[in-house]
């Protein structure tokens, strides 16, 4: 099939390599100039294990494209995605207006039908002002002409979106009663994801726009009672570890998402939620779950401070901290909302320096964070931990799981650790001679000849 995809951001550029990988002839549209040349010249403008070896496989083959010529664009593809950004306003909703003004643009140059596909997040209720656009250029054109919308939203993790894509746990479309034909197309397109499993879904536009902020939604939620219940552990001496296993083992639960943290935070989680209560107040309706689930999340941002200065107390001038992690999660650079963020802020405004070590975000951290006081990164985790007075871990990388304890403790002032991430068991820690702060977890004492 000849597609267009409107957009070479993280979902476009990934939605439009694996479609290509199955054989389409995809041509990617920006409007961004420097970010189609160094696609065009090999380079990847995001960061995703094994997308730029997708990239680079189909654009040698010719099946994928890169341009910011408009009119070429939709002239190219029948099926034309939508997979631009958007935005919380500043009133929490879904800033819309790059939805909108792709969907004019395909408007003013259809000359033939075209399946208007919205891949991006967007609110319930978005598809009909896409068909109102693309309707009204038509209309100023003098022309009248055959299209469809569906709603096909993403459900792609970052860190694992190319597998996500290629083996679809589902794929949701969303169309209108009676348009066989979008639905027939899409069904084809879909076909070779779905051999061994057929988990498509067909629905109405509206129930598959609500599908994705429903399933974010979910997940945040998860997160949230997690999060929640790890400073209830801390109140009353339990352990959310033990705890967490103990619900997960029921099926009714499962044990995805039950993980107590710093928080959530990336491009999809925040801002959804803030999309989804934002769209209940326009209707009159107030999502109390919801809007407990943001608050929680903002408070447990800060939980690794309030950790510290209980231990350390309020002034930290002085104090050196090594940060293991700066995206929002492993797997990829992404630093929008990152939990670490809110803790290098805090403790800097305290009077500390923080050293940060991130294997894949430094270059992402520099640009989100350019003129943060008392924050500088180390070459390596080793190098970070040099003469500091603790070792604070948010990110949860691999490399971070079984380190050098003997070497945390001898490169550290004294032996103490803070994590984000419940990555080590207390006794291990107690065994390393190494004090031990974790979420929602007991601190064992040290023993003073450990």
């Amino acid at each position: 099939m000849k597609i267009t995809v409107v957009g070479t951001g993280y979902v476009g550029l990934v939605t439009g390599a694996c479609l290509a990988e199955m054989g389409n002839h995809v041509l990617c549209l920006d409007v961004d100039p420097r970010k189609i040349e160094t696609l065009k010249s090999g380079g990847i403008p995001i960061y995703e294990p094994g997308l730029e070896e997708v990239v680079r496989r189909n654009a040698a083959g010719g099946r994928l494209e890169f341009t910011t010529d408009v009119d070429h664009a939709v002239a190219h593809g029948t099926l034309q995605f939508i997979a631009v950004g958007t935005p919380p306003d500043e009133d929490g909703s879904a800033d819309l207006q790059y939805v909108i003004a792709a969907a004019r643009a395909i408007g003013e140059r259809m000359t033939d039908y075209k399946v208007i596909i919205d891949k991006s997040t967007v609110p319930v209720g978005t598809a009909d002002k896409v068909r109102a656009a693309v309707a009204e250029a038509l209309a100023r054109r003098g022309v009248s002409m055959e299209f469809s919308v569906v709603s096909n939203p993403e459900f792609l993790k970052e860190g694992a979106a190319v597998n996500d894509f290629m083996r679809p746990d589902r794929v949701v479309i969303g169309a209108d009663a009676g348009d066989q034909r979008a639905v027939f197309m899409m069904k084809a397109l879909y076909a070779p994801y779905l051999r061994n499993h057929d988990r498509l879904l067909v629905m109405d536009i509206r129930s598959a726009e609500f599908t994705k902020y429903a399933a974010n939604a979910m997940l945040a939620t998860r997160i949230s009672f997690m999060n929640e219940l790890s400073r209830l552990a801390d109140a009353v001496g339990a352990d959310i570890e033990h705890v967490r296993v103990g619900i997960g083992s029921d099926p009714r639960i499962g044990t995805h998402f039950l993980y107590a943290g710093t928080g959530y935070g990336g491009s999809c989680f925040p801002k959804d939620v803030k999309a989804l209560i934002k769209s209940a107040s326009e209707v009159g309706h107030r999502l109390e779950v919801l809007t407990a689930v943001e608050s929680a999340n903002e408070r447990q941002k800060r939980v690794l401070e309030d950790k510290i200065v209980a231990r350390l107390g309020k002034d930290l001038s002085g104090k050196r901290f090594a940060l293991w992690g700066l995206a929002f999660k492993p797997g990829t650079d992404d630093m929008r909302e990152a939990p670490s963020r809110v803790l290098i802020a805090a403790l800097a405004a305290r009077g500390a320096e923080i050293v940060a070590f991130d294997p894949v975000a430094m270059k992402e951290a520099q640009r989100a964070m350019p003129d943060q006081p008392g924050l500088r990164y180390a070459a390596s985790a080793a190098k970070a931990l040099q003469g500091a007075d603790a070792l604070v871990i948010v990110t949860e990388w691999k490399e971070f799981r079984s380190p050098d304890f003997e070497g945390i403790k001898a490169a550290l002032k004294q032996p103490l650790v803070f994590d984000g991430r419940n990555l080590f068991e207390p006794e291990t820690m107690q065994a390393f001679g190494i004090e031990y702060h974790a979420i929602g977890r007991p601190s064992l004492p040290v023993a003073s000849n450990a």
